[in-house]
């Protein structure tokens, strides 16, 4: 397992990194269902928070598994192996997401994150056998993983009250392990590899609302009295998932990562932005709950579960990907357009609002193709352990 090279032409997705994606529909589908169900039943503060929560777990073992992969993968049989047992790791987190949102209790989710990191551990000591100058590195995540995960065993013995004020000091540890490891030695990575990558999580996440668009549908189906609501909820929610989706491939991504603080910013930001959108799809759902009678939430909260993740959508990614290679239209055009469908509630049709305004923001883009810039790639830098 030797470093690879960040420059090897031709460098794409392996068939292991897109089946390893898989689970991470299943995680990603249930965590979304969940904050339906808190949203639609009233309980919309801890359902946000029991998201954000469980959210961080999978993009965090997400994240972790395709920087490593981009700088050491080696596809050998026991990096194979390993890769599978993060897998499962993450089918476990994905068992114990109901339970985490309904009963607060987050053994499950804790049991199955520490095996994925444990996994991450094992990745780290082998390739520190061949790392050369980055040995030190190698070894500080490895090191620093294995600390945070007896933090995360301790936790579970704590009191419930308590394990969820010691949650975000946990999550800081984490975000800090990459941080501590680079100082050593920054680890190779492939720019066009790794925006490859992050582009197809990308896909999974707006595929959960293009599954909403259709329970519009179906949902139509059994209940004529409200078909055209569920209809036009059905065609708007297709019209802004295709403008999130022409937003955020519109920027070469590969030129928003030259440097550490860029690829740090890039990565840790990216948790906004695949967490609104699969937050978006939810919001939907409560849109229909609300049409069909089966929401304790107002026609106004309702709009705000769908603006204000894809306000959050835009804004991130704006900020990570667009602006850098954007004239001033575009720059002025995209964050007013993200504000601007936080206006949506005022609207007599949902979503109506935020569709128009995305489709004009898109045909800004299409008008404004992205500012050349010269190419030149880094040759080392890290966003994630």
């Amino acid at each position: 397992m030797r470093p690879r090279d960040p420059a090897e032409p031709g460098r794409t997705a392996t068939p292991l990194e897109l089946f390893f994606d898989l689970v991470f529909v299943v995680a990603v589908s249930i965590a979304a269902v969940q904050l339906h169900h808190a949203l639609s039943e009233g309980h919309a503060g801890h359902g946000v928070i029991a998201y954000a929560l469980v959210f961080f777990g999978i993009w965090w073992a997400w994240m972790n598994f395709t920087w490593f992969a981009t700088s050491y993968g080696a596809d050998d049989w026991l990096y194979r192996v390993l890769t599978f047992l993060q897998m499962g790791g993450v089918l476990v987190l994905a068992a114990g997401v109901e339970p985490a949102f309904v009963d607060k209790n987050w053994l499950v989710v804790t049991i199955g994150y520490v095996v994925m990191r444990v996994a991450m551990i094992a990745q780290w000591l082998r390739a520190s056998r061949f790392a050369g100058e980055n040995r030190r590195t190698t070894l500080r995540y490895a090191i620093g993983i294995g600390i945070v995960q007896l933090f995360w065993i301790a936790r579970l013995f704590l009191p419930d009250d308590v394990q969820l004020y010691v949650h975000p000091f946990l999550i800081a540890a984490e975000l800090a392990v990459p941080l501590i490891a680079e100082r050593t030695g920054l680890t190779p990575w492939h720019a066009h590899h790794i925006t490859e990558r992050y582009g197809l999580f990308t896909l999974i996440v707006l595929g959960e609302s293009l599954l909403a668009s259709a329970n519009a549908i179906i949902e139509a189906l059994h209940d004529h009295e409200a078909l055209a609501p569920l209809v036009s909820i059905s065609v708007m929610t297709l019209a802004v998932t295709c403008a999130l989706w022409w937003i955020y491939f519109w920027p070469p991504h590969h030129r928003a990562i030259r440097g550490f603080a860029q690829s740090i910013r890039y990565g840790y930001v990216h948790y906004f932005v695949f967490a609104a959108a699969a937050a978006f799809s939810a919001g939907i759902e409560v849109q229909i709950d609300v049409l069909t009678g089966h929401s304790e939430l107002s026609a106004t909260a309702a709009s705000f579960a769908v603006t204000v993740p894809v306000a959050v959508f835009v804004l991130g990614i704006w900020w990570i990907a667009l602006r850098e290679n954007a004239d001033r239209v575009v720059n002025l055009a995209v964050p007013l357009g993200g504000v601007l469908v936080l206006l949506d509630p005022i609207t007599p049709i949902p979503v109506l609002l935020a569709a128009v305004v995305l489709v004009a923001v898109v045909v800004v883009l299409v008008l404004h193709p992205p500012v050349s810039r010269p190419e030149k790639l880094p040759h080392t830098a890290h966003a994630g352990g």
